[in-house]
């Protein structure tokens, strides 16, 4: 169960602002002869599949500001498995999501599903500007957070959410030069470090596989440098016109619906207990926003039934005041939520959610109020997620640093592949069928599902769609889109 990348997803570290603005200038061709001017070695301590797989890792000097690009420059740390066919059709990147999710190894991970299409292009990973070995921004130490009382109320729980986003922005802003940082974090600048990245290496195109946040990514990209783009595969995207705080609301519902019958009364019932008395289990206290956090990450995946299961039915026992043992499921979470992952995750993703430009600080609203009204009026219709994903204050709010440029406005004819699951409640399948509508050259492939992510879930120990699969593997290969769009039956699909 891969619980950091999926409590960072139902965070909403995922989305993309967009509004009309003209590109900085775009890094100049390099001559094929670049690539061996990058100063290749082993990959940084700690990337063991990278350096068993025989992987090279080097760093790629750009611009901090592409509006300046005599200025302030940052390193990139990228890595690469070489082809293995003498067919080699190029280069294929790739971005994990989040955002804030590094991808050093990312493309690696990748080929169990690519199966020979992996052997045709040179794998290419990176970490994101501001992210893990790429001049990573970290922010002031994180107060230790203070336990949960024996008692609480919604309205508490709300305000203590806006004091740690409020704190977040403050640590981030005054912490180093990250004033002179933080509004270069953005997806434009990302897609161009992408660019640079393809130069550096001589190559004339890019191929490209993206999930979630990643998707958009790959979107933008494909606006800014359309004669760069090789084959893109857009996975589990959003609605381009949509702000990231729009996109979040929207997850409620069809959360929402993943919960049915005799589980959903349990959740109900144990939110109603937490919002008076938050249920405590091994030595924490579990308030209502800590558990719609968990059920939202467990509603993502049909594979995660069982374990929601677990779960409501440890809680239960909790609820009544029963010193438990929590099962696997429950431990994990709990390991989580107690360690410096999950800081570091809202952090990595907060870079980029604030930092995408079309409204003020990424779209997020900054009256506190606007969020505790939503919160109120969502409960009629959504009363398990709708506080929930109405009610995450973002530091965005309180962030101080704008962005430096708007959005991009996604409208182009570039050949891609596009993959979304019918029911995913991360990022609801009406913002692929938006992004499909701009992106006029585009192929949608539907998945009968509920989850987040289409290709290669056998990776992740989760049930294969095959015929996805093999449209992504076929398009990558040899270049062939499916023929008009197409829906995967779920597990009756061979």
């Amino acid at each position: 169960m891969r619980v950091v990348s999926a409590v960072t997803a139902g965070l909403g570290l995922a989305g993309l602002l967009t509004s009309g603005g003209v590109a900085a200038p775009a890094p100049a061709e390099v001559p094929k002869s670049r690539s061996s001017a990058l100063s290749w070695g082993r990959c940084p301590a700690g990337q063991k599949e990278l350096n068993e797989a025989g992987a090279r890792c080097a760093k790629v000097t750009v611009p901090l500001d592409y509006a300046d690009p005599g200025g302030r420059t940052i390193r990139l740390t990228i890595s690469r498995v070489e082809a293995q066919s003498p067919e080699r059709r190029g280069i294929l990147l790739s971005n994990p999501g989040g955002p804030g999710g590094t991808g050093l190894a990312h493309t690696l991970a990748l080929r169990p599903a690519l199966k020979e299409a992996a052997d045709q292009y040179d794998l290419i990973g990176f970490d994101p500007r501001f992210l893990g070995e790429s001049t990573p921004i970290t922010c002031g130490t994180a107060p230790r957070p203070a336990p949960a009382g024996p008692t609480t109320t919604p309205r508490a729980d709300f305000e203590a959410s806006v004091r740690a986003a409020r704190d977040t922005a403050r640590r981030c802003r005054e912490h180093g030069d990250n004033a002179e940082l933080l509004p270069r974090a953005s997806t434009r600048n990302v897609a161009r470090d992408m660019d640079a990245i393809r130069a550096a290496l001589g190559e004339r195109k890019l191929s490209y596989y993206g999930v979630s946040y990643g998707a958009d990514l790959g979107a933008v990209y494909t606006q800014l440098f359309p004669r760069r783009a090789d084959r893109v595969v857009l996975d589990s995207s959003t609605d381009p016109a949509a702000t990231q705080y729009e996109l979040f609301q929207r997850s409620g519902a069809p959360a929402e619906a993943a919960l049915d019958g005799e589980v959903r009364a349990d959740v109900r019932e144990l939110l109603r207990r937490a919002e008076r008395r938050p249920l405590a289990v091994k030595g924490q206290r579990l308030n209502a926003p800590l558990l719609r956090m968990i059920f939202k990450q467990l509603v993502q995946h049909e594979e995660y039934d069982p374990q929601l299961a677990a779960v409501v039915a440890d809680l239960k026992k909790a609820a009544t005041g029963e010193e438990i043992e929590p099962g696997p499921a429950l431990a994990g979470l709990l390991e989580l939520l107690s360690s410096p992952e999950l800081e570091s995750g809202m952090v990595g993703g907060a870079l980029f959610m604030c930092g995408d430009g079309g409204w003020p600080a990424g779209g997020w609203p900054k009256n506190p109020e606007t969020y505790w009204k939503n919160m109120r009026r969502s409960r009629a219709t959504q009363p398990v997620f709708g506080p929930y994903v109405n009610g995450m204050i973002a530091p965005c709010a309180f962030w101080g640093a704008e962005p430096r440029e708007p959005g991009t406005e996604i409208g182009n004819d570039v050949p891609a592949l596009l993959l979304q699951a019918r029911h995913d409640n991360n990022v609801p399948y009406e913002g692929a069928l938006a992004l499909h509508r701009r992106l006029t050259g585009s192929r949608l492939l539907t998945a009968e599902i509920r989850a987040h992510g289409v290709y290669g879930r056998g990776n992740d120990g989760l049930t294969p769609v095959p015929c996805a699969d093999r449209a992504v593997n076929t398009y990558l290969s040899e270049g062939k889109l499916p023929a008009a769009d197409l829906t995967c039956g779920g597990t009756s699909t061979s």
